[in-house]
Order: structure tokens, then sequence, then C-alpha cells
């Protein structure tokens, strides 16, 4: 009997963006198909790394869909707004700051569902000069500081969020809030095991406190997990994909370059399914 021994990842490097997480991949072609031993190494690096960034990669709409596909299922978002005409991606979704706006504030994507979206991803077309970086927070590594008590009181306070998805469309006239969504503030990761805080600057309150308990313990824990111990930096050249784990991290773009260009697509995916096949 011929037995056909694996196949073996396509060798790639790993370079560490700093000592709690986050890293740049060079050798992998992203604009052609993964093989299936390679996106096995790539998803491990991702799970242990949570933010990583793969430079020059200059992905078309199918392709930025296809790379993330190699880490998980690409998300139909029911409000986004999609280009349109030929080379056009329905998972794709255009993004122009001159026209959206800035999302400079540190945020986690998808609050308005339960779950959240498991990862979120950029390609970028057009870059200031100067500017226009990108900072991560490490919302587990912010919670593994915080005391024992703090901890135990955490695991019963629940943060509250905005429902509508229309309000989180990019560009879109903010309503009122309607209804609301609840997610507790400690967060244990589906893929390891591990706690983190899962907290957003778009929190409307907190449950399970006092309101004034929430109104000191709220402002806390934004600043706690914004500290610049717990976060690393990219900047930004067109052609540029980046994607990260929605549920471990928090984001902030920095907006100090003024009206200069800054144009991305974004694709967004979930792991459920991932999680359904293990059960």
């Amino acid at each position: 009997m011929t037995v056909t021994a694996p196949a073996s990842p396509t060798a790639y490097r790993v370079r560490r963006a700093g000592p709690l997480f986050g890293a740049e991949i060079s050798g992998v072609d992203l604009t052609r198909p993964v093989d299936e031993a390679t996106a096995d190494a790539l998803r491990r690096d991702f799970v242990d790394h949570r933010v990583l960034v793969f430079r020059d990669q200059h992905l078309d709409p199918d392709q930025h869909v296809a790379a993330v596909r190699v880490f998980g299922e690409p998300f139909d978002h029911p409000t986004a707004h999609r280009a349109t005409g030929d080379g056009a991606n329905r998972l794709v979704y255009p993004y122009d700051v001159r026209s959206t706006g800035k999302a400079s504030t540190w945020h986690v994507g998808g609050v308005w569902r339960n779950p959240p979206f498991s990862i979120e991803s950029l390609t970028y077309q057009a870059v200031p000069e100067l500017g226009g970086h990108t900072l991560w927070g490490d919302l587990q590594a912010a919670y593994d500081d915080l005391s024992d008590p703090v901890k135990r009181l955490l695991e019963s306070v629940s943060a509250v969020y905005d429902a509508d998805p229309v309000n989180y469309a990019q560009g879109s006239a903010k309503a009122d809030t309607g209804t609301t969504i609840e997610h507790p503030v400690v967060f244990t990761h589906p893929d390891t095991g591990r706690k983190g805080l899962f907290i957003s600057t778009g929190t409307l309150g907190l449950t399970g406190v006092t309101a004034g308990e929430a109104k000191a313990l709220l402002p806390f824990l934004l600043a706690h997990a914004s500290s610049p111990d717990y976060t690393i930096r990219f900047s930004w050249r067109p052609g540029d994909f980046v994607l990260w784990d929605n549920r471990a991290t928090w984001h902030y773009a920095i907006d100090d370059y003024a009206d200069g260009p800054r144009r991305y697509r974004k694709v967004i995916a979930t792991r459920e399914h991932l999680l359904s096949a293990a059960a």
C-alpha cells in the first residue's frame, strides 16, 4: 500500500509586531489559492498573534474574500454599502473616509450582533503620505492585568450597545437608539479558552452594577484597555492587507492626516461554522 505523505506548508516568515501580539507575514502570495497545509499554518498563526499584516498584496475584491475565507466565513452585512459594477463583490464593503467619515475611537466591530464578528479585514487602496496609522489593543492582556477582585466583579457585568445595524453602516446618518443588545464584558475565547475584556467605546452603559458604579467602572475599563502598554501600531502602503481577531482585540484609526486620502475595502467574517462543526 502506498502512503502519501501530508503536504508541507509553503515556507513563509513571521515577524512579531510586539511582545504581546501582532505579526507581519511575508512569503505568502494571497492573490493565488492557498494550499490547505499553508492555510492550517496561517490559521494557527492567527490564533497566536491575533493581528496579521500581509504587505503589498494588491488584492482585488474576489481575492480579498478568498483570503479571508482561509480564516473564517465571510459575512453578508445586512446594511453595509456595497460597490457596484464590474469586479464588485457583495461581501466587500468600500470605504473612503472623505465621504464615510473616520473611525477614530477605540472600538470592536459588530457589537450590534450576537455573537459579534470573529474577524475583520482591510485592503488599502490609498493612504496619506504621512500618518493614518492604526492601533490595536490586546483585550486579553488588559484583562490579565486586572486584580482578582475586579475580575470577579466583571464576571457578572455586561455592556449595552445599540442593536440597529443601520447605525453601524459606513457613512450612515445615525438614528436614535431603539433596541439594544448586551455583551458580557469578560469574554472567553472559543479558540483558546483565554479570557479577555470585551468592550467598545460605543457602550451605552453597564448592567449588573448600580448606575453610580457603572459611571465609575466604564471609564476605568475604557482607559485601562486602551493603555499604550497593550497596543501595537502599523503604518500602511497601498496594497497592504490586514486581518484581526475582533473578539480578542480592539482598534483605533489615528486621525492625524487632515483631509489626506484613506480608501480601503473591508471584509468581515465569522468562525461560527467552525465551532458548530467541532461540537
